[in-house]
Order: structure tokens, then sequence, then C-alpha cells
């Protein structure tokens, strides 16, 4: 028989999918990037989850604690900048890595030393230590991410990669639940950052030039696109500044300034909430507080990768929806079942905006990802970290807690303006100018 040999076919561009596929490295990258994010959500939640047990020990008022928090937020706001600008001058890719484990040990070595702080005043000083460190290394660690996977699902990876959070939220109150049945908030703060050493060595190890090259191998072979065009070793701060003057970059800030001040708003005094208004202990408050971590994996991979598909802009859109009803129903929690039901719901909305705003500022400023994304989260995440929470505690003490949740209502309504103009990047052929 004659072997009539086939013409054969030129292959079609790979269109984003919910699930994808990618390079064992880049699923690796992945699973770093993660432990990097669940460790910065434990650390930032370690303060509100222990705060009524802090106000007592260091006899504080609601307004006061408030301010205690928020020196972690100025920590963040330097942080995020410093450290965001650092990164893109020494380079993108594996070269990363160094700035993000820099990052990284600060915020464990500033956690770890809290737990030995005799006075108020060196307490504060770690506070703000700690925020350079987890605002520091956010940005790093979504740009790194974003670079180790293929444009095409970069919603879905840094979806996957934000489960970190919701995931910390849930795992973080456990731990110190489980650290205050045999110490006291001290011991909190002494284990559980050092979660951090493990990720470090990880990342040594599959961050290298080699790997970053095999990835990149893989993408082109399999006619995806690379998600940067040039990997140059130094960025001016000029270049890195040049994302203030794209619209989405801006539009962006603004976004997430409000979903910060309703996230914050809520997180820091949830705790008080469940002790002082449904009459918990703090270690049953404590469980219940992180009750979003069970379904928050669900919306961040959802909402990541329904944007792949749909688009960022109507992902963000279908999120601030759920954020303003969630947000209303916690004003109604009076019991901890009701408790357990509104926090599970809010689950499924509180953390998804971030993951789908980062892949829209990589989208629109790909060669300033990590500066962007520094001043984003410096900016909107700092600025509303340090005002909210004595503005919040100000509302409790003088209102209660209704007035409260109308107003982080009010916050997010408002947040609809600049998403109303945020340019959609999925479906343009050319990046956002």
């Amino acid at each position: 028989m004659s072997h009539i040999q086939q013409p054969q076919k030129t292959p079609k561009p790979a269109r984003a999918r919910m699930i994808p596929r990618a390079h064992p490295i880049s699923w690796w990258m992945l699973v770093i990037t993660t432990l990097a994010i669940l460790m910065n959500s434990i650390d930032r939640i370690i303060l509100p989850t222990l705060l009524p047990a802090i106000m007592q020990d260091f006899n504080l008022t609601e307004m006061q604690a408030g301010w205690i928090n928020s020196l972690s937020f100025f920590g963040t706001l330097a942080g995020a900048v410093l450290f965001g600008f650092l990164s893109d001058y020494i380079g993108t890719g594996y070269r990363r890595c160094y700035s993000w484990c820099l990052a990284v040990l600060v915020e464990i070595v500033s956690g770890v030393a809290t737990a030995f702080c005799k006075t108020l005043i060196a307490f504060q000083a770690l506070r703000v230590l700690m925020g350079m460190g987890t605002g520091g290394s956010e940005p790093i660690n979504v740009a790194l991410l974003g670079e180790w996977w293929q444009k095409e699902n970069r919603g879905f990876a840094i979806g996957v990669h934000h489960t970190g959070f919701p995931l910390g939220q849930f795992v973080g109150p456990l731990l110190i639940a489980a650290i205050l049945s045999f110490g006291s908030w001290r011991q909190a703060f002494l284990f559980i950052p050092l979660i951090g050493l493990i990720i470090v060595v990880l990342q040594l190890i599959v961050g290298t030039k080699k790997n970053h090259r095999k990835v990149f191998s893989w993408i082109d072979e399999n006619n995806l696109t690379r998600p940067i065009v040039a990997q140059p070793k130094k960025m001016s701060i000029a270049s890195s500044f040049s994302c203030l003057k794209n619209r989405n970059c801006l539009l962006a800030i603004a976004l997430v300034f409000g979903f910060t001040w309703a996230e914050m708003g809520i997180a820091n005094f949830l705790t008080l909430q469940l002790t002082r208004e449904v009459h918990l202990d703090l270690s049953t408050a404590a469980i219940i507080s992180g009750a979003s971590g069970l379904t928050g994996w669900i919306g961040q991979i959802v909402w990541g990768g329904f944007s792949d598909v749909r688009g960022r802009k109507s992902s963000l859109g279908i999120i601030i929806a759920g954020w303003i009803v969630t947000s209303a129903l916690c004003a109604f929690i009076h019991t901890a079942m009701l408790g357990w039901i509104i926090l599970i719901f809010w689950g499924l909305f509180r953390n998804s905006p971030y993951p789908v705003a980062y892949a829209l500022l990589i989208d629109s400023a790909p060669q300033a990802a990590a500066s962007s994304m520094g001043l984003m989260i410096g900016l909107a995440v700092g600025i509303a970290g340090i005002l909210v929470a004595p503005v919040s505690g100000w509302i409790i003490h003088s209102w209660g807690f209704n007035v409260h949740y109308a107003v982080i209502v009010g916050v997010l309504l408002l947040s609809c303006i600049p998403l109303c103009f945020i340019r959609e990047t999925v479906h343009l052929k050319e990046e956002v100018k």
C-alpha cells in the first residue's frame, strides 16, 4: 500500500481557557507564589484577629487600636513603592527573585521580632517594618508570577495564586486559635511568620535563569504569547513612574482604594463585632472571622479565569456588585450561625478584585509591572489601610456597626465611577497605551 503524506496544518493560535495548560515549572512558580500570598494573608490578619487581646493588654480604645493597625499600612505604602521600583530596576523574570527574597526576609524578621518587644513604641515600630515586608513582597510576587506564565492565562494564574489570601484568612485564625490555647498573642507573632523561610528556599531552587528559559521555549513551542517581550537588566526611575501616565493604572488605583477600604473596614473590627455584639469568646470569634476563606479560593479562580475569557472590566463589575450586597449583609451578623453564612458568602467576592486588577495592570504596562502594582498597592492599599482603621473605629465608637457598614456600602458605590472608565485589555490587539 502506498502511503499518502497528509499536508501539515498550520497551528491555530491558542485561545484562553478556564483550565489552561502550562509548563511544569510555571505550575511550581504558581505554588511558591501562592504560599507567599498565604504568608502575607496570615501576617496581615494576626493583628486584627488578636485586636481584643492587644487592646486589653495596652488599655487601648477602638480609635487608638485603629491607629496601631494603620501603622502596618504606612509600611505597606513605603514598602510597595520602594520594593516595586527596586524590583523593576534589578530586572524582570528570574532577576525578580533577588528583590522578592529581600522583601520576604524583611517580613519574616519583623514578624518574629514582634514577639519579643517589651514596649508599645517597639510594637508600633515593628508594625511599620512588617508592613514594608508584606507591602513590598506582594507587587513583586504578582509581577514574578506574571512573567512565568503565558499571557493568555494570566488572569487564571494570578487568580489561583491569590487564593493564598482566602486560605490564609481561614487557616490563620485556626492557627492563632490553636496557639492561644497554650500561649498568648506574642506566641502567634513568634511562630507564624517562620512559614516564609521554607518559601524562600523553594524560590531560590525554582526561580533560575535556566528554568525561565525552559518556560519561554515551551510557550513558543505551543504557539502562545510570552508574558514579556524583552528582559532588560535595569530600568530607570523615570520608566518606573511611566505607569502613572497610563489611564488604566490611575483608574485601577482609585478602584482598589475602594475595595481595600471596604475589606479592611470589615476585617479590622470583625472579631470585635463578634465578641461584643454576638458575645463570643476570642478563640471562637477568631475562627468565625476566617469563614470567608472557605469559599474565597472559588471566587479567586472563577473570576480570574472569567476575566481571561470575558474581560477584566466585566469581571470587576460582577465582583463589585457582590461586594455591595455582602457588605450590607454584614450588618445583620447577630448570631454565630449568621456569621458563618454571611462571611462564607462574602468569601466568593472578598479577594477576587485584586488578581483581576493586577492582571489588568500587567496587560496595560508589562515592562513596569512591579512598579505599577507597587504604586497601586502603595497608594490604594496603603493609604486606604492607613485611614480606614481609625475612621472606622471612630464611626463604630460613635454610632455603632450599622452606620459603619452603611459607610462601607457608600464607598463601594463610589468605586463604580472609576470602573466605568477603565479600558478593557483582553480583547485589544495592542497593549493599552
